[in-house]
């Protein structure tokens, strides 16, 4: 991705998390995608194999979209927290902007 897309995906979900929006970590992202309240995963692109297929698998199993961004230090510094290998959304507007971010990103 871009600079301009990831610092403009950075901006975005910190506020999602000012506005309470975002599940962060791997075991809270994982018990609320299986008690249905995630509609977006996003993984770090340098997260393991094993974080990047656990989180795969279950995005396709739940049925639930989920994009490779920035980086684990990145994506939680944008947050306000340490590393982050994963976060979820759980809005439709901070979701929808995300995705045409990221498709828009993709189309170039």
């Amino acid at each position: 991705m871009s600079d301009l897309v990831d610092q403009k995906i950075s901006n975005l979900l910190g506020l999602a998390q000012r506005a309470g929006k975002i599940i962060s970590g791997e075991f809270p992202v994982e018990k609320a995608v299986r008690a249905g309240k995630v509609k977006l995963i996003l993984l770090a692109q340098d997260s393991s194999d094993g974080t990047k297929k656990n989180f795969s698998d279950m995005a396709q199993f739940y049925n639930i979209t989920l994009h490779y961004v920035l980086s684990k230090q990145c994506l939680g510094r944008c947050i306000g927290k340490d590393y982050r290998a994963v976060i979820a959304l759980n809005d439709n507007g901070f979701i929808e902007h995300l995705l045409k971010l990221i498709n828009a990103d993709d189309k170039k």
